[in-house]
């Protein structure tokens, strides 16, 4: 199949190009606007506790006021708040009511601190675009026009709250992106020059992955309104890394087999078919692990990881198609001139360094299997102090941004729970009227929770049906103790009830313990799932059912390893409280996933190797010094294009840039260059089992070759190697 793709595109690259390109016009012309939403409730399905708690209060409290902004008022020499100050705060308060702001209900005010130092303006919007950019774009507003009424006064004013982190979020993002985007587009430049020595490879990849990227976000975005996807600001980031980083590893597999096809002797149009033929399999296994990886994500109950599975999915699809059929169309019709000036590419390098470590590997597998893996076992013992953190908003941007600010102040000044407290909602169950008499002990039993700082019921509905009591926690409520503390406060809401009532539990600390218990639920139904499919592909391709197992446990070791790197890089030596919640997830995915590329090509290979009638260990041996180079080259592009997402100035790029760059570095240079194929040397013809896919095609075909390029015996070329044996 893939020798006719490779015919195909190379007969025809004119046609193959203009059809890309027609694509291209007509996708990126008519796609939508891709929505974002940074509401992290939008994240859950109605099945969990808060998002129960959530619809009671729409329906029982429509008007309830639950603040989106709060505009935080402090004197500028840090001083109290004078009576002068609380007038000009008043007035401030009273204007801002006066401009009617797009989104905004409305603007009251809000307590003083207890130290008189702070006030506070809460301003409403409407709830049923909590987390969308129109409502971002109103905090740019209030944001602009507090400080211009603030002028002339002794105070200074900084807005907060869910809507303006939704803003200063979007700005960090737009950084982070183009940030990341130049960072992207620099490594991949000059690496490939200094793999190549050669301007127009250095430059192709990324021209021609530019118009793959643009397809892609197109094709996202028909996916994401089809299907009522939620969509996060994050997602662009990933989408920049993942487009570039593995249309560069595919780029990069293709180019380095081509090459080695012209060193042979065959032709420029009949290496690339040949090209595309030898590494085609590889590549399309490869996308297909990651492909099928991602979409598993499409079984989380998180709506953030539901969308950017699929998003994903398309992005490595689009870059597999490029693979097969823009990329060797384009270079075919340049031809060897793709490799000027460098002259390089006519002879047969030696690869000192990968023949050494074919030869160690080929001489001492046993030991290489042994340090290999145990390197992999005592990284990964650090993910035994893994712990979660949940504030999504304060983890994708820097703590330096205003609205971040805001947060930290207003829990120095208030109590630490006092920006998001907890709302518990007494229901009756038969509709009838509550017992008003019952609801001083329901406060009372409430507030005695371990880790609550106070409670009381605070409103009844008309129909006097539904009680809300707030609850306010000790803890600010993204912290590991709020989320204990409102798992405590739940099981006496629920147990202290009385006969005839339901309550529920809402607020951000009740959303982010459901997150927790979401995230839980993932990983017991992700990971397997995903494993199991990946190793579905790997025995689909390799012809066995030993094959994956070692190789999926392989990557599961590279996993932990990664896992328990970035444990102690961020949790032990930079001190954070614990890891974005979402984090080990990802890192699985893309780990698991992309880590498989560079086992399925060096797996390839040694099957190739052992066709040509060389026994495992020498196999092995060879594999390494023939796919090492490319597994190297694209191993560190990928993980460098990752290590971007850490220029993006924001704790959950940060730790998702190391460990993603971290675990690539682990599967290209531990994993697929020493564990996998000294594994695969050990357990030898069994490994292939019951395939046999590594019997040789010819009986002793190449037993004494070069190992330069060979083509099997059944296909039209008859390429000699430098030395002139028969390949």
């Amino acid at each position: 199949m893939f020798r006719r793709i490779g015919n195909a595109v190379v007969r025809h690259p004119i046609w193959t190009i203009v059809a890309w390109l027609i694509a291209a016009v007509a996708i990126v012309a008519t796609a939508p606007s891709l929505p974002s939403n940074s509401d992290e409730s939008s994240f859950l399905p109605s099945s969990y506790e808060s998002i129960k708690a959530a619809d009671l209060q729409q329906k029982a409290f429509p008007s309830a006021f639950t603040p989106s902004a709060i505009a935080l008022y402090q004197r500028t020499d840090g001083g109290k708040l004078t009576a002068a100050d609380q007038k000009d705060v008043a007035r401030i308060t009273t204007e801002l009511g006066k401009k009617h702001i797009d989104q905004v209900q409305k603007v009251v005010p809000g307590p003083p601190s207890k130290d008189g130092k702070y006030s506070m303006t809460l301003v409403q919007m409407d709830s049923k675009n909590a987390g969308q950019p129109k409502q971002a774009d109103a905090a740019k507003e209030l944001r602009e026009q507090a400080k211009e009424l603030a002028k002339g006064t002794q105070l200074d004013v900084k807005l907060g709250g869910s809507a303006a982190q939704a803003l200063d979020q979007q700005d960090s993002s737009k950084r982070g992106e183009a940030l990341i985007g130049i960072g992207t587009f620099v490594i991949i430049l000059v690496t490939l020059l200094i793999i190549f020595r050669a301007p127009i490879l250095a430059v192709l990849p990324l021209v021609l992955i530019g118009l793959v990227s643009a397809v892609a976000n197109g094709l996202i975005a028909y996916a994401t309104k089809l299907f009522g996807l939620e969509a996060n600001s994050s997602i662009s980031s990933i989408l920049i890394v993942v487009l570039f980083g593995v249309g560069t590893d595919y780029f990069l597999f293709l180019i380095f087999r081509y090459r080695e096809s012209l060193r042979a002797g065959d032709e420029p149009k009949q290496a690339m078919i040949n090209a595309v033929d030898r590494v085609g399999e590889a590549i399309a296994s490869a996308a297909g692990a990651v492909i099928i990886a991602f979409l598993a994500l499409v079984l989380s109950t998180l709506g953030f990881l539901k969308q950017m599975g699929p998003a994903l999915a398309i992005a490595v699809g689009a870059t597999l198609v490029a693979g097969l059929t823009l990329i060797p169309a384009v270079v075919s019709l340049i031809g060897p001139k793709v490799f000027w000036p460098s002259k390089s590419w006519q002879k047969e390098p030696q690869n000192a360094r990968f023949a050494a470590l074919g030869r160690g590997v080929q001489r001492r597998p046993a030991l290489t299997a042994i340090v290999s893996g145990l390197v992999l076992l005592v990284l990964s013992l650090g993910s035994l102090g893994y712990k979660a953190t949940f504030d999504l908003a304060s983890g994708s941007m820097p703590k330096t941004k205003e609205s971040m600010v805001v947060q930290d102040e207003m829990q120095k000044a208030y109590s630490a729970g006092a920006a998001a407290p907890t709302d518990v909602y007494l229901s009756s169950t038969d509709g009838k009227q509550l017992d008003g008499s019952r609801f001083k002990e329901y406060a009372r039993k409430l507030g005695e929770v371990d880790g609550v700082a106070s409670a009381r019921m605070t409103q009844l509905n008309k129909e006097g049906t539904t009680a809300d009591f707030t609850v306010t926690l000790k803890y600010e409520a993204s912290t590991d103790k709020a989320i204990d503390a409102v798992g405590r406060v739940r099981d006496v809401a629920h147990s202290e009830a009385p006969d005839g009532t339901e309550a529920f539990v809402g607020g951000m600390s009740s959303i982010y313990k459901d997150i927790d218990e979401a995230v839980n639920h993932d990983y017991r139904t992700v990971f397997p799932v995903a494993a199991i499919l990946i190793m579905i592909i790997l025995g689909l391709l390799l012809r066995s059912v030993v094959a994956p197992w070692y190789l999926i446990a392989s990557v599961g070791l590279g996993f932990g390893a990664t896992l328990g790197a970035t444990v102690w890089i961020f949790q032990d030596w930079q001190g954070h409280s614990g890891l974005m919640f979402m984090l080990p997830v990802i890192m699985y995915l893309f780990v698991v996933a992309i880590g498989t590329d560079y086992n399925i090509l060096m797996i390839a290979r040694l099957r190739e190797e052992a066709r040509e009638g060389r026994e495992p260990r020498e196999a092995a041996g060879m594999a390494l010094r023939h796919a090492g180079p490319t597994v190297a080259a694209a191993g560190f592009i990928l993980a460098a294009t990752f290590a971007t997402m850490m220029l993006a100035g924001n704790s959950l790029l940060s730790e998702m840039g190391f460990a993603v760059s971290f675990g690539i570095v682990v599967a290209a240079f531990v994993m697929a260059m020493f564990f996998t194929p000294s594994l695969t040397a050990l357990i030898g013809h069994a490994a292939w089992w019951p395939g046999h896919g590594d019997r040789a095609e010819t009986p002793g075909a190449g037993a004494a070759g070069s190992g330069t390029v060979r083509h099997d015996e059944d296909r039209d070329t008859t390429a000699h190697d430098p030395a002139g044996r028969r390949g």
